[in-house]
């Protein structure tokens, strides 16, 4: 028979390993981005598609976090909401989605979407592309029922905040200074919830011991449908290097005729 601490270890432990074994940092897409010529990564319709998949997928998560379960009694509450307040109740009425969409407009993405389009992930999910609404949907349907797809979340986001900072700083060194990036790195608020989330979930995994298995299911299933945001991440940025590359040769084949 397990004990509470040794339930709470045993938990703690996969979930690190989950976490070990989906590092965003390790997609190609982000050094891909960061090894663009500068004349491509400025593209403003490369840096609208990026803007417009990754926001999205930010989007979903941060609409889903709102019906996370088990947090009814007061002090959980409490706890939840400063979570609430980390994204969406910045100060003069900011918000992280207002943040990111600032940073991308400022070194030039042509938006395809303005913000308060973003509405529900099911409205969304019909304007972005299959890998992104997958991820959108997955995150609707999986926060509600578990902590695990929000713990995976948490835990992965400050490894891939730093990667695409280091990416976008390749081409736009002002972009570490977009408070979207600069104040979640100098108040690490991406730490704060990871560490917040894996407490809660292992108070919840503790009080319920049922639920160890479903919410590290669900925790693998987010991990890898992040992995597939990564991967159209990719993809766009490698279509329009190919696309770039093919009207360089044309250019080229002009010059020399």
């Amino acid at each position: 028979m397990m004990t509470g601490e040794s339930v709470r270890q045993n938990f703690l432990a996969q979930m690190e390993a989950i976490a070990e074994a989906h590092l965003p940092s390790r997609s190609p897409f982000f050094g891909r981005l960061g090894g663009l010529q500068d004349g491509m990564a400025r593209s403003p319709e490369l840096l609208g598609e990026i803007h417009l998949a990754y926001q999205s997928a930010m989007h979903s998560t941060r609409v889903a976090v709102y019906h996370l379960p088990y947090l009814d009694a007061p002090a959980l509450r409490a706890r939840k909401v400063q979570i609430f307040v980390d994204d969406d109740g910045l100060a003069n009425g900011d918000t992280h989605h207002y943040q990111l969409t600032r940073a991308f407009a400022h070194i030039g993405a042509r938006l395809r979407l303005s913000d308060e389009e973003f509405g529900t992930i099911e409205e969304l999910c019909a304007r972005v592309d299959p890998p992104i609404a997958r991820f959108m949907q997955l995150a609707g349907e999986l926060y509600p029922r578990s902590h695990g797809a929000w713990c995976i979340v948490e835990m992965l986001s400050v490894d891939w905040m730093t990667a695409l900072a280091d990416a976008l700083a390749r081409h736009f060194p002002a972009v570490r200074r977009e408070p979207y990036f600069a104040e979640c790195f100098d108040n690490e608020v991406e730490e704060r919830h990871a560490a917040e989330s894996l407490a809660i979930a292992a108070d919840t995994i503790v009080a319920r011991p049922h639920l160890l298995e479903p919410t590290l299911a669900d925790a693998r299933t987010m991990a890898e449908a992040l992995d597939g945001v990564w991967r159209h991440l990719d993809d766009i940025v490698t279509k329009y290097a190919a696309a770039a590359a093919v009207a360089d040769d044309r250019g080229e084949h002009r010059l020399s005729a």
